[in-house]
């Protein structure tokens, strides 16, 4: 009996996917573990395997065609097998005449307009590969222009907001044509590259897509042509070279130094997409005199104030919005209190002395963190707007810096492990992350994060907590100072623990409670185990 393959659901934030490339067509043979596509989330692309054995009997989605999570995409049952009953009326040419008919409903005045490409030519875009994804840098080419590609081929290194992962070839060819230099950055579906057979003339090929996105936005702008003309008959007309170059398609790294250059912008041949120009193309512009005013500006001389801009990652920019995001919408509150750590040095000292064994503090505080959060599930929790959600699991994020910002990978079910087994997979994670080799699935699910800064000497902190989580735990440095023991003054080593909270879930007494637990844990960590 025909079965229907659907759309899966490959992580948590999905609700539509990509089928960026089929590997099997109607008609062939399929096992179960046979690869059958490609499928791009929200995340990351990821190969989808079958689950069971016959044949390809209907594919419901082109190539580079989007549908929500649940659709079907194929059907595979026995040979000459009737699916109409399942298809529901659905046209299974659809997908094969997909651009036809793109085509045809754009002439028509609905739909887009498909670009007209030569045979075997393929444009690469920008992939989305993660849920905060906006543009993305090419970190790096591993293939030149002129280079064969197969699929599968390791194309380039792709910088998302979060990690750096591998960009993979989805199609034989050769590589015609860069959209984007190593460091750059483009938007999301911007051509970032061309395969063809080789030969092809890819300045028509690019006359050929910006044709068609000419063409869809002068569609947008003549449905609203006549508003566009009251508004503009009320402002007054500037012909100012600055005005002049703020219409033309430029990067604004491009804008500015070509400010800085004295380089009109409407006499550089832009080489980006849509003829979006580049740093690239400014700095490459060759005019036929030299402004003088361009080679001042660029002299520094004693006394003389200046300044560098750094352009903003893309981790950095998603930084920046999610805790602002968080420090704005979850009404934050702090719990101090102070940890004597003679004992946990001395637990410490007793696990290291085993040969090939190595933990740190943090780790102490990780498992005690997890143990504590089984005691008081209650700071286990996000706010999830019209409910409170209370994880059964306990997935513990640990901030690690790394030169761009900060990654938090998660170390899963914290409280079923080792402390041996939590030094391991942090030193692992927090290798990968500043490596920009993290996955969508080491970073994606924390309950609750510690943050740890006690290694640079900081006493204490406070952290904005890691959204939805309800708290994040800041541990400072462990200082040598007198205390008081048994009615005396001796020297102690303390350390100092600082739980942010979202008010909205947990309240004063319940983070407070949490703390004196988690407080005897490390002060005796052998407890951990009982």
């Amino acid at each position: 009996m025909a079965e229907i393959v659907r759309m899966p659901k490959l992580s948590d934030t999905m609700t539509d996917g990509v089928i960026a490339k089929w590997h099997k067509k109607v008609g062939d043979k399929i096992k179960s573990g046979d690869l059958l596509a490609d499928i791009e989330t929200d995340k990351a692309t990821m190969e989808f395997e079958s689950f069971q054995d016959g044949i390809l009997l209907h594919i419901g989605v082109p190539e580079k065609g989007t549908v929500p999570v649940d659709s079907v995409i194929a059907i595979l049952g026995k040979e000459g097998e009737d699916v109409s009953a399942l298809l529901n009326g659905k046209s299974v040419a659809k997908s094969q005449n997909d651009k036809q008919e793109n085509v045809a409903s754009a002439g028509a005045g609905g739909g887009k307009t498909s670009p007209v490409l030569p045979p075997n030519v393929e444009i690469v875009r920008m992939p989305k590969l993660s849920d905060t994804m906006t543009d993305g840098v090419v970190a790096k080419w591993h293939k030149k222009v002129g280079d064969k590609v197969k699929t599968g081929d390791l194309l380039a290194d792709i910088e998302t907001d979060k990690a750096t992962m591998e960009f993979e070839s989805f199609q034989d060819g050769v590589l015609i044509y860069q959209g984007i230099e190593e460091g750059k950055s483009v938007a999301v579906d911007s051509i970032i590259a061309i395969l063809g057979k080789g030969g092809e003339d890819v300045s028509t090929i690019l006359a050929s897509v910006n044709s068609v996105v000419k063409q869809e936005e002068t569609k947008i702008a003549d449905t609203s042509d006549q508003s566009k003309k009251k508004v503009d008959a009320s402002m007054p007309h500037e012909t100012s070279s600055e005005n002049s170059n703020s219409r033309i398609k430029a990067s604004p790294l491009a804008k500015a130094l070509a400010k800085e250059r004295g380089i009109d912008l409407s006499k550089v041949k832009g080489s980006a997409e849509n003829g979006r120009i580049t740093k690239f193309d400014i700095e490459n512009y060759k005019p036929g005199s030299v402004n003088a005013s361009s080679k001042l500006n660029t002299l520094i001389t004693a006394g003389t104030e200046s300044y560098s801009d750094e352009p903003v990652s893309q981790m950095r920019k998603t930084i920046a919005r999610r805790l602002l995001e968080s420090k704005n919408g979850a009404p934050h509150f702090y719990l101090n209190i102070e940890v004597d750590m003679d004992n946990a040095i001395a637990s410490r000292n007793a696990i290291n002395a085993i040969p090939d064994t190595k933990v740190s503090f943090n780790d102490l505080v990780i498992k005690a963190c997890a143990v504590a959060l089984r005691r008081h599930p209650k700071v286990n929790v996000s706010w999830m707007g019209d409910k409170i959600r209370s994880y059964t699991h306990i997935h513990i994020g640990v901030a690690v810096a790394v030169d761009d910002g900060l990654l938090v990978p998660v170390i899963r079910f914290a409280d079923q492990k080792s402390f041996t087994q939590i030094s391991s997979e942090v030193k692992e994670l927090s290798k990968r992350a500043k490596d920009k080799k993290l996955q969508p699935s080491d970073w994606e699910g924390n309950t609750f994060t510690v943050s740890n800064l006690g290694m640079f000497g900081i006493e204490s902190f406070t952290s904005i907590i890691n959204s939805p989580e309800s708290c994040i735990l800041s541990v400072g440095a462990i200082r040598q100072i007198p205390v008081v023991k048994n009615g005396a003054v001796v020297p102690g080593n303390v350390m100092k623990l600082t739980l942010a909270c979202d008010h909205r879930t947990v309240d004063g007494a319940t983070g407070a409670a949490f703390l004196q637990t988690l407080k005897t844990f490390i002060e005796n960590p052998v407890t951990m185990l009982a």
